[in-house]
């Protein structure tokens, strides 16, 4: 520890609040989203004074006004760009990245995807709820091939992105999933604090005007234990119950090099043949994150963790090496190099 060391305060709920209106539709996921970000806080020993969260442009964006810390809403897709500063500027400070499908994946794709290979030490929460809330309901790069909207009237033809696919794609060391009214929320956003390096979570959010109930079918309360998958670490991949048709599992089809669903009989899993859950298999989570849902369960929790060093950690290293045994001069740093000395008056023809 130094002096630069942050220390974990005691924090409540209300320590993180603050005294703006929250301004959502009634009834928006976002709701439920802000307040398991505000419960886990204080269980993580965050200081609100040690703590920034940064957004773009979107719904998912107004979350730093709601949040009492450090928050920068900035521009549109550019938000990875101010936390990569910032993180660099202050590499102590618990950086908090809000986007959203829109916001993330089409106008700053370029920059989330550079985040993530670079693994800046931040947490990234990329609100999906399939459409452009803030303009009116136009579809999204995330929107189902079908949706219909005011910008696809007849229903959209676009094959839609995967989040989680593209951060994996990008490089990203940690991936996982929630959706905004579940209980595991978070421990997932746990995981992704205590991730070394840039932690992406997918969060599946209800928009209650334009896209209404559209993730009910894995998101639903009834039958949703047959309908999600919850990955933890070191656990077999299990979901179902009597209720829901039985208890299965996933399995490796070794003749395919493909996942598939089997029944599990009298809890045997392995039996079944059904795998452990292993958070640094990178094959595996590509698959996983690729399940269709229907013939599959919706892939949720922790799916991808294995840190390799920081992008900030690298640059302070390199700036401590190139300045070793050297004393800052200004003048000579401008001097360096080819100069020209430029005479004569402004009189003198051209």
């Amino acid at each position: 520890m130094n002096d630069m060391t942050p220390i974990a305060r005691t924090t409540t709920l209300k320590d993180w609040e603050t005294d703006q209106e929250v301004r959502w539709c009634p009834g928006c996921g976002d709701y439920a989203i802000l307040k398991a970000v505000q419960r886990t806080l204080p269980e993580l020993g965050a200081d609100p004074a040690n703590t920034v969260f940064v957004s773009g442009i979107g719904c998912s964006s107004r979350f730093p006004y709601y949040v009492e810390s450090y928050g920068f809403h900035t521009i549109h897709g550019r938000a990875p760009a101010f936390a990569t500063g910032i993180k660099l500027a202050n590499p102590q400070l618990d950086v908090w990245l809000v986007t959203g499908d829109g916001d993330g994946m089409s106008i700053g794709g370029n920059h989330t995807m550079h985040l993530l290979r670079r693994n800046l030490d931040c947490q990234i929460l990329l609100f999906n709820n399939e459409i452009y809330g803030l303009t009116k309901g136009q579809a999204s790069p995330t929107s189902r091939v079908g949706t219909t909207s005011p910008s696809t009237p007849m229903g959209s033809v676009d094959r839609p992105a995967s989040p989680c696919a593209f951060a994996l794609g990008s490089g990203a060391r940690f991936v996982a999933r929630g959706f905004d009214v579940s209980k595991n929320l978070p421990e997932v956003l746990k995981a992704a604090y205590y991730h070394k390096g840039a932690a992406f979570i997918e969060i599946f959010q209800n928009c209650i005007v334009y896209n209404k109930d559209v993730f009910d079918d894995f998101a639903a309360p009834k039958g949703a234990d047959g309908r999600q998958l919850w990955l933890r670490d070191g656990e077999p991949m299990l979901f179902g119950s009597e209720k829901s048709g039985g208890t299965r599992g996933i399995a490796l089809d070794a003749e395919k090099l493909t996942l598939k669903v089997v029944e599990v009989i009298d809890g045997d899993w392995q039996a079944a043949g059904v795998i452990v859950h292993d958070v640094k298999n990178r094959s595996v989570a590509h698959m996983l994150v690729e399940l269709p849902f229907g013939p599959f369960p919706m892939a949720l929790g922790v799916i991808y963790d294995d840190p390799r060093p920081t992008f900030e950690a690298a640059v302070h290293e390199q700036n401590a090496q190139a300045s070793a045994g050297k004393t800052a001069n200004l003048a000579a740093l401008l001097a360096k190099g080819q100069t020209w000395t430029v005479g004569g008056t402004a009189q003198d023809p051209i």
